[in-house]
Parts: C-alpha cells; sequence; structure tokens
C-alpha cells in the first residue's frame, strides 16, 4: 500500500509533559504541530508521578537541584513560577501547594493528562498515537519521517477498567499489521524521555547511556549483617548524611524507610542521585535534636530510668522504634552507618539520568547545534538532566517543553 504523507509545521516526538508542553507552546505561536507518540495514548506517563497525585512543580524552583544548575538557569530564566504558572492556568490546571509543592486541586494525575489533551485539542495540535518512527531524512529544509501505523485503531475491551483495557490495547497494538505513513515538518522536537538512545541515532546524534535515578539505595550495615532484614518496614523521620573519602558531600532530613536491600524514601531517593558504591551514609534518628540538646535528653532519661543507654534496646522505650533501638544498642552507637552498594529497585526508577548531552545543544532554546541536525530540538528527559524530588523533573519538563516549541517555528 502506498505511504500516507501529511506536512506540518513541527513534528514532536513523544507525548509525555513535554512533548504535551512543546505542542501547546508551537500551537499558541501560530503553528502546526503533531505529537508522534509511540504507546497507544499521549500523556501515559503522567499518570505514574507523584503516586498517581501529579507533583507538578515546586513552589521555589532552585536550578541547584538539578544535574546541570547553569542550563537550569538558562533554560528557566528570571521567574519560572509565573510562567508555570500561567501555564497552568492557561490549560485550566487549578494547583494547590502542600510543603512547598504544587499539585492539581483534585489530587489526581489523570486530570492533568485530560486538561493538557484538551487543551491540545482546543488549539489545533494534532497528535498521532501508535506511531513508530523509522527514519528521518531531510531534503531541500524539511524533515520526512518515515513511521508505522497500525491498519486498525487497537480497541482493547470496552467492558474492562482502564488499566485493564490499556493493557489489552497494548497486546492489540504488539501484534497489529503495519502501515507506512510519511510525516513531513519543517522542525522537529525530540520529547520521547529517558528512553532517547534511538531516536538520537535516527538524527545522528551523541547520546550518553542512560540509567534510572530517584530510586531506592542498596546498602549493607558491614558489622551487623542482617541488621536491614530485622528493619525491613520501619519508617523513622531521620537526617541522612552522604560520605566519600571520609567527608560529608550532602545532607537531607527527611523518612527513611528501611527495607532488606537498604533504604527508601525521598531523602534517599535524592541521595540515589549523588551517591556511589563504597559512599558511607549516616542517618541520625535524633535529629533535628543538636548534639548538646540529645546529651541533655540523654542525661535526664537516665536519671529517670535508673540506668543508661547501654543498659540495652529497652532503655529507648518511648524515645526510638525498638528495631532501631536494638540496632544502636548492638553498635554502641548514636546513628546508623550505612555503605552504598547500588541502586536498587530500579523499575520503579522516577527518572532516567544520561540523553542528549548538552554540549550538543544551543542554550537557551534547546536547539540542536545546526552542524549536527539542523532544525531539531529537545526537551524534557531526553536531555541529560535529572533533579531532585519535589516536582523539579515535572518543572524541567514543562519549562523545557514551552521552551523548545517556541524556538521549533523560528
Amino acid at each position: 500500500m502506498k505511504a500516507i504523507s501529511t506536512t506540518y509545521d513541527v513534528a514532536i516526538i513523544g507525548g509525555g509533559a513535554s512533548g504535551l508542553a512543546a505542542a501547546l507552546s508551537c500551537a499558541r505561536a501560530g503553528g502546526r504541530p503533531v505529537v508522534l507518540e509511540r504507546d497507544v495514548e499521549a500523556g501515559l506517563s503522567i499518570l505514574a508521578t507523584g503516586n498517581g497525585r501529579c507533583n507538578l512543580s515546586n513552589a521555589r524552583i532552585d536550578p541547584e537541584r538539578y544535574r546541570h544548575p547553569d542550563v537550569a538557569q538558562a533554560v528557566f530564566g528570571e521567574e519560572p513560577e509565573r510562567e508555570l504558572a500561567a501555564f497552568f492556568l492557561s490549560t485550566g490546571i487549578v494547583t494547590c501547594e502542600v510543603e512547598g509543592r504544587l499539585y492539581p486541586f483534585s489530587k489526581r494525575a489523570e486530570s492533568v493528562r485530560d486538561a493538557l489533551l484538551r487543551a491540545c485539542e482546543r488549539e489545533g495540535a494534532r497528535i498521532l498515537p501508535c506511531c513508530d518512527i523509522q527514519k528521518a531524512t531531510r531534503t531541500r529544509g524539511v524533515w520526512e519521517l518515515a513511521a508505522l501505523l497500525p491498519r486498525r485503531t487497537p480497541r482493547g475491551k470496552r467492558d474492562a477498567d482502564a488499566k485493564a483495557n490499556l493493557r489489552a490495547r497494548r497486546r492489540e497494538l504488539a501484534d497489529a499489521e503495519r502501515i507506512e505513513h510519511r510525516i513531513a515538518a519543517r522542525s522537529v522536537i525530540i520529547a520521547c524521555g529517558g528512553t532517547s538512545r534511538e531516536t538520537a541515532a535516527l538524527f545522528g546524534l551523541p547520546h550518553l547511556a542512560e540509567h534510572p535515578v530517584l530510586c531506592p539505595l542498596s546498602c549493607s550495615l558491614p558489622d551487623q549483617p542482617g541488621a536491614l532484614k530485622a528493619l525491613d518496614g520501619l519508617r523513622v523521620d531521620a537526617k541522612l548524611t552522604l560520605y566519600r573519602g571520609g567527608a560529608g558531600v550532602w545532607s537531607e532530613a527527611g523518612e527513611v524507610l528501611f527495607r532488606p536491600y537498604g533504604i527508601s524514601g525521598i531523602a534517599a531517593f535524592n541521595l540515589s542521585r549523588r551517591a556511589r558504591p563504597g559512599d558511607a551514609i549516616e542517618i541520625d534518628p535524633f535529629y533535628p535534636l543538636t548534639p548538646q540538646e540529645l546529651s541533655d535528653v540523654f542525661s535526664k532519661r537516665s536519671l529517670a530510668l535508673g540506668a543508661g543507654p547501654d543498659s540495652g534496646p529497652s532503655w529507648f522505650d518511648g524515645f526510638l522504634a525498638r528495631p532501631i533501638a536494638s540496632v544502636l544498642s548492638q553498635a554502641k552507637a548514636r546513628s546508623l552507618r550505612l555503605q552504598v552498594e547500588g541502586t536498587a529497585d530500579e523499575r520503579s526508577a522516577q527518572v532516567r539520568r544520561g540523553g542528549i548531552p548538552f554540549d550538543a545543544v544551543e542554550l537557551p532554546d534547546l536547539r540542536v547545534r545546526p552542524d549536527l541536525a539542523p532544525q531539531v530540538l529537545a526537551c524534557g528527559e531526553a536531555l541529560d538532566m535529572d533533579a531532585d524530588c519535589g516536582g523539579y523533573n515535572l518543572a524541567w519538563a514543562w519549562a523545557s517543553g514551552l521552551r523548545a516549541g517556541a524556538a521549533a517555528l523560528a
């Protein structure tokens, strides 16, 4: 069958957060964009953000929270909070702040996705799902993308719940007969998230190997084998300090969830961006007491109980959970010292590090250097950018997508 051909101003490869933001930015600047999404629908990656609540952004965008602070500063500009607030408002998303983090008022990720898709519909940004890009060639100033699409749209199981229906549609897509579709565009935006290697290769772009970050840490207690298993499931508010070569390199307080293999929780996720095998992590369960305040508490407890902390884990009853008190008592210490072995449970990682390096793009518009690939831009996780938990990664997706979408028409 002869290939179908359609022409657009901008073709956006990837329909996640950054891709949808790019499409809206482009359409509002007067362009005709198309979003080319490999999955059966666009925006599905948004549904998993913030444990389904969608931590949209942070009330204060701090460039130092990003892997490349200077790049983040250049792309975000001087007032990123105001720009993102205007973007959310323009799509109909009402936000609320919870401890410095921005969420949709609904606290539901699907409402964010639905609002973005409806905004794209209103602005005339076309979304083409089930689109698998096979080849990219440039002729007479226009990119031509050869894509495979299913002959029939996957329908799934209409009477099934949303998740079952999605699984069924994906199975149909995997087995579907495909036809070729040629898409011509003056500019291309790469917005395919943390799996951008194949797409970068289509355009001959350099690419840094991707690996998961923002995930649990695999650790050990060398002096107490099996201690972590005894702590499994325990949640403790503590201060975590990362040590390398005996020097502290990062510290953050938060809830720590002990697992048999190590530690989890937001503070541990943030440490996963910085920790290396062989590093040490000190967990201080007495935070935020100062050393002097803690000494005073210990003295008063010893007087009241008629014994000291060396008398056993029961001395800590009413102060610390018994499992962690047992570990501290055995170590005769006031903090735990774990050794980092690596990351763990990487399938649950919230973001991937790596992608198109920034020496291949021009700031602040995120345009790929013309000598590498003319009229190609990149945004979101397709670039080598990641950040701490707290809405920073989605903030980057929105802001970089908006920046690239507007610049693609220049």
